[in-house]
């Protein structure tokens, strides 16, 4: 009996036990799946918690009920990776054997990366809301906030779903507003890029947002820290933004079981090819969703895409046949503007956002670059989805893996 062994049991991982299972022989094939989490989270649920949008009890389920029939979870912390040996050694002290590996182990926050981010203002004046603990405790704090210096802030890039902090400063515009207190809060969205959209295309076509919401944009700010004592951060070029309250969105990294293992990138993120995504570890290793180093949004859409190509690429490689490179960075992400809008951004490694309509050309219902109630409808409507649909490995109706390039007008990246 050969293993398939799936370290994550996130969004990546649980989409790749749901699909393998289907497609291998199970006289032939054991899968493994391996996490610590007992519990499945709703990430981009994160976004609205803070503003009770969401309840803390729609964004969570047991791993274990995503996790097929005929697929073994066991619920340890890894330790690293033995390519040599294809083994993987668990905290437990117990060790598994692999014939082919799936790394989904995702990413996470490393507030303790930017110096002055943790410390006794942690869950009082600065907020994360990228964990669930997180954007549970910014929920409360908002509840009684009186109003003041609002910065959103982002450490470095990569992150995960990288529109979430623009987002946050535009639902904080809309939430403000409704509570009648919008005038006593300055909004100031900071970020590293020189843009405040990741994509120049979006920052050109969608700037005006900002300035109809009132969101001061402070560009190119590298932080060196945070003087939590005097309610500042400060960047290399001794530039200073003071906060009353700050939302931040700490340096993601990959799990510290890849930097053990010896094999990671500075930031832990597995190198990985772009197209076939196999690794370049060995041969029998692929990886997947927010755990690559690959030049794409960590984002649900992304694993959900590449989960299309590495199961093909998967039996390939156990069929001996060479694997194709068909993954072409394809992500797809509303984006929540307030006040019941959002807008729909689609791009992939050649491509900038596109203008026109999704999934239909010509038709839509949704349209691409254009704020919109029925984007925000769908928005909404994606954690039925995420829940009934993407966990479980079935396709998403009209939706493919690769980008669709018709009805839609093309931006060449800078």
């Amino acid at each position: 009996m050969r293993r398939l062994l799936i370290l994550g049991a996130g969004t990546a991982g649980t989409i790749m036990a749901n699909r393998m299972r289907s497609r291998l022989d199970r006289d032939q094939w054991a899968i493994t799946v391996i996490d610590q989490e007992t519990e499945h989270y709703y990430q981009p649920g994160f976004l609205f918690l803070p503003f009770d949008i969401y309840k803390p009890k729609q964004l969570r389920k047991p791993v274990k009920k995503f996790i097929p029939s005929g697929v073994e979870l066991i619920q340890a912390g890894i330790e690293r990776i033995e390519p040599e040996a294809d083994r993987v050694h668990l905290q437990n002290g117990s060790t598994i054997h692999y014939d082919l590996l799936v790394i989904a182990t995702g990413t996470k926050i490393a507030p303790q990366e930017t110096p002055g981010m943790l410390g006794p203002a942690w869950q009082r004046d600065i907020f994360d809301f990228y964990t669930f603990a997180g954007a549970k405790a910014l929920r409360d704090k908002l509840r009684s906030w009186p109003g003041g210096k609002l910065v959103v802030h982002i450490c470095e890039m990569p992150i995960k779903c990288p529109v979430a902090p623009l987002e946050f400063a535009f639902l904080a515009d809309s939430f403000f507003a409704h509570k009648g207190m919008r005038d006593k809060v300055e909004i100031t969205f900071v970020t590293p890029l020189s843009g405040a959209f990741t994509k120049p295309t979006a920052t050109h076509k969608l700037g005006h947002l900002l300035e109809a919401k009132r969101i001061n944009v402070v560009t190119d700010f590298a932080i060196e820290r945070i003087d939590a004592e005097q309610r500042r951060i400060v960047d290399y070029a001794d530039r200073e933004v003071a906060y009353d309250l700050l939302v931040t969105v700490p340096t993601n990294m990959g799990d510290e079981a890849i930097a053990r293992s010896g094999f990671g990138d500075d930031l832990n993120f597995v190198p990985t090819d772009r197209g076939t995504l196999q690794t370049k570890v060995k041969d029998n290793i692929f990886a997947i969703g927010d755990a690559t180093n690959l030049p794409t949004s960590k984002a649900g859409s992304v694993a959900h895409f590449e989960s299309e190509i590495l199961t093909e690429n998967l039996l390939r490689y156990i069929d001996g046949q060479p694997l194709q490179a068909e993954f072409d960075g394809h992500a797809n992400c509303f984006v929540e503007t307030g006040n019941g809008k959002a807008l729909l951004i689609d791009f992939n490694y050649s491509h900038e956002p596109v203008e026109g309509t999704f999934p239909f050309p010509g038709v839509g219902p949704l349209r691409l670059l254009e704020e919109s109630r029925m984007n925000h409808f769908g928005k909404m409507a994606f954690r039925w989805v995420y829940w009934n649909v993407l966990l479980p490995g079935h396709e998403i109706p009209f939706v493919s893996a690769a980008m669709d390039e018709r009805g839609k007008q093309f931006h060449s990246p800078d």
